[in-house]
């Protein structure tokens, strides 16, 4: 892995991709989704600043137990500009990202458990399968088999 001199603040996209290991194309999409930033040089190369190595790394972990990049993003945005994510920041997220990990951890076991009945049964019943309508939540929106919200009809203001 190649080191970088502690005189060079920042770092080809191609640096940022060996020391980070995120492919380059990672490190573009990470940008275009305003994860991470660069500036442009006079040649219209994107340089980074070494912050970008730590808020890459907790992207990729924060992605690695589940968290949507959405989610991700926001909680890079409470940061001030150019400070990256420390201990304490990580402590206070994941918190926050607990519960919501929780409720996937169980909608997956509950879709563990119920996977052979679907796979056995094959019909996909809106009314009785577990994957297609768990706790049959539509039963408590709507009436029937539909899985779309009537749309208003125009001039009748319903």
């Amino acid at each position: 892995m190649p080191q970088i001199p502690e005189k060079i603040h920042e770092l080809t996209v191609g640096q940022l991709s060996a020391r980070s290991g995120a492919a380059v194309s990672a490190l573009h999409f990470y940008e275009s989704k305003g994860l991470i930033s660069s500036r442009r040089t006079s040649g219209n190369q994107r340089r980074y600043s070494r912050d970008a190595l730590r808020r890459v790394a907790f992207v990729r972990a924060a992605q690695r137990v589940g968290i949507p990049l959405a989610t991700i993003r926001d909680a890079l945005a409470e940061l001030p500009e150019e400070r990256t994510p420390d201990r304490d920041d990580w402590a206070r997220l994941s918190r926050a990202w607990r519960g919501e990990l929780d409720e996937r951890i169980k909608q997956l076991g509950r879709l563990r458990d119920h996977l052979t009945d679907c796979i056995g049964c094959g019909c996909l019943s809106l009314e009785n399968c577990v994957l297609s309508n768990p706790d049959d939540v539509f039963g408590e929106q709507l009436t029937g088999s539909r899985l779309l919200p009537e749309r208003r009809r125009a001039g009748d203001g319903t």
